[in-house]
């Protein structure tokens, strides 16, 4: 059957015009101009609202009181699905820093979770540590963080063999390089995270397949001095480097405009990812309580806050949101945002061939949004998702 979606702002990599898009089955038939000029079964009218790719979150923890962390299925049914009705029709559930008997027990899950129905598409799980430095953990468990073991990581990476889609690790570490090589081998994302590396240290990463920074900015060090010269950190070895891709935090909250539009000026479009990098409390209202660990905090201001407020506890965001945080804060062209959250992600990821990008011929996973980012329609696939 064939569905178009009519009367909306089409949003491309490079441009947006005034037409819709041709859904047959659970491909993307056609993108067109003006009206529509073929027959269709089915038409829906977005009454011009903006017609976008499904966005693509590569680092989210969970949503909705669940994180993807919990062990259980109801956390990947209940965080997925609400990040999938603001538009996220592709993500990477994210797991923090842990014990390895915990590790294993989670995977055991994401093995169970990916495949259930009315979900949105999994790229692999995020293993977000816990192999950082000490010094960068953050909100990660100190208890758990340690250097990188082949002993540990290769019989987990066997076991698991083509579920893991992304390892972030701090790239100075003894054995870090060489994992990073094994990641590459095995088709997975290796990325800088929690690092107090140096310049010196990030450039011979490069080599040993570490291309993508995470959370940039948050979790790793910048320009300081040792044994009085100063040393270029982590931070500017993202704007140095050509090559490494950076993932941002764009909830308007953990970076403020002037760093926003500093790492878009120097890193363009396609090479930023836009992610949640959503905790448990992303999509409850304003006032609620709830624990990361032992850590309380509160949402509020649409951020998460520590109880006593002296710091953030994390992101509370949808993908929608990422978009308009680039555009009004940033003053970001809104087809490089949409970009940002759309086919630079399905690159960095390797399903660029796939999804990304409203083209004929790829999946049909689609977003419809109104002039103040609210989600109207999602489509997965090819199948209207149930609002």
């Amino acid at each position: 059957m064939k569905r178009a979606y009519v009367n909306g702002l089409v949003i491309t990599p490079n441009r947006s015009f005034l037409g819709g898009v041709i859904v047959e089955n659970d491909r993307i038939a056609n993108v067109f101009e003006g009206a529509l000029q073929e027959s269709v079964e089915e038409v829906t009218d977005v009454c011009g609202a903006y017609i976008a790719p499904g966005f693509i979150d590569l680092h989210v923890h969970g949503a909705g009181g669940y994180e993807f962390s919990d062990d259980r299925i109801e956390a990947y049914e209940t965080a997925a699905k609400l990040h999938l009705r603001h538009g996220t029709t592709a993500l990477m559930p994210t797991l923090s820093s842990v014990s390895l008997d915990t590790m294993y027990k989670a995977m055991e899950t994401y093995r169970k979770a990916k495949d259930l129905d009315g979900m949105p598409i999994f790229l692999g799980a995020h293993m977000e540590g816990p192999y950082f430095a000490l010094e960068q953990a953050g909100a990660q468990d100190p208890e758990v963080i340690r250097d990188p073991d082949p002993k540990e990581y290769l019989p987990f990476l066997d076991e698991f063999d083509g579920l893991v889609g992304r390892w972030s690790n701090a790239v100075e570490l003894p054995n870090a390089l060489e994992m990073g090589l094994e990641l590459r081998r095995r088709g997975i994302v290796a990325a800088v995270g929690h690092s107090d590396a140096t310049y010196e240290q990030i450039l011979p990463a490069l080599d040993y397949g570490y291309n993508l920074m995470t959370h940039f900015y948050s979790g790793m060090a910048g320009v300081r001095r040792i044994n009085a010269y100063r040393h270029a950190g982590a931070v500017e070895s993202g704007y140095l480097l050509d090559d490494f891709d950076v993932e941002i935090i764009a909830d308007g909250h953990h970076l403020p405009a002037s760093l926003l539009k500093l790492i878009y000026k120097s890193k363009g479009s396609s090479r930023i990812c836009l992610i949640t990098d959503a905790i448990a409390g992303a999509g409850l209202p304003e006032g609620t309580e709830l624990s990361m660990g032992s850590v309380p905090y509160i949402i509020e201001d649409g951020v998460a806050k520590l109880l006593d407020r002296s710091a953030f506890a994390g992101s509370v965001t949808t993908a929608n949101n990422l978009v308009r945080t680039m555009v009004e804060l940033a003053d970001v062209p809104l087809c490089e945002a949409v970009k940002m959250a759309t086919l630079t992600p399905a690159r960095v990821a390797g399903v660029d061939a796939e999804m990304g990008s409203l083209v004929p011929g790829k999946l049909a996973n689609i977003v419809v949004f109104d002039a103040d980012y609210q989600v109207q329609n999602v489509v997965l696939k090819g199948e209207e998702v149930a609002l």
